[in-house]
C-alpha cells in the first residue's frame, strides 16, 4: 500500500506490518495504525513510528536498551493483556524521542515506554508509576558513547 507521509515523502508499506494501538496515543486517540520505519536495516536504535491515518504524523522512537541496557520498566501485566501473551521472543520496547534543533539536546521520555507484540501487531505507550525514569532523559552523550564502542568492537 502507499501513504504520503511529511517527512518520508510517498512510501510503500504491507498492511500486514501495521501495529494497532487500540487506544491510540496518549493525545492522540484517533491515530491507532502505525508502521515501523527503520532507516537502515542494521541500526535497529532509532526508528519512525508512522501512522497510516494521519501521513503528517510520525514519532521518533529510540531501543533505549542500545544506549541504556539497565533500563527495566516495570509495567503491569493487567495494562498490556490487550497485547496477547507477551515473552522475550515477542516484547519490542521503544521509547518517544524528542529530536530538537539542537541534536546535543535529544532526549527520550522512558516514563512512557511504547509496547509492542509483533507477533499480534498490537502495540501500548504505558505510562509508569516508577519516578525514577525521565520524562526528559538526554540520550545524546550515550548513543555517542553506544555508536564509538561498536566502532571500536567491529574494526
Amino acid at each position: 500500500m502507499k501513504l504520503r507521509t511529511k517527512h518520508f515523502g510517498e512510501i510503500d508499506y504491507d498492511s500486514s506490518l501495521v501495529v494497532n494501538f487500540d487506544e491510540g496515543l496518549p493525545g492522540f486517540p484517533d491515530h491507532k495504525r502505525y508502521v515501523m520505519l527503520l532507516e537502515n536495516a542494521n541500526e535497529d536504535t532509532f526508528c519512525w513510528l508512522q501512522s497510516v491515518d494521519d501521513g503528517q504524523l510520525a514519532f521518533a522512537l529510540i531501543n533505549i536498551y542500545n544506549v541504556k541496557p539497565d533500563y527495566n520498566p516495570l509495567v503491569n501485566s493487567d495494562e498490556i493483556a490487550s497485547l496477547g501473551s507477551l515473552g522475550d521472543n515477542n516484547l519490542l520496547i521503544y521509547n518517544v524521542v524528542v529530536i530538537p534543533d539542537d541534536i546535543k539536546q535529544m532526549r527520550a521520555n522512558l516514563r512512557a515506554p511504547i509496547v509492542i507484540n509483533p507477533s499480534t501487531r498490537k502495540g501500548k505507550q504505558v505510562i509508569l508509576d516508577n519516578e525514577d525514569y525521565q520524562l526528559k532523559y538526554k540520550i545524546f552523550d550515550d548513543v555517542e558513547k553506544n555508536r564509538a564502542y561498536e566502532t571500536i568492537v567491529s574494526n
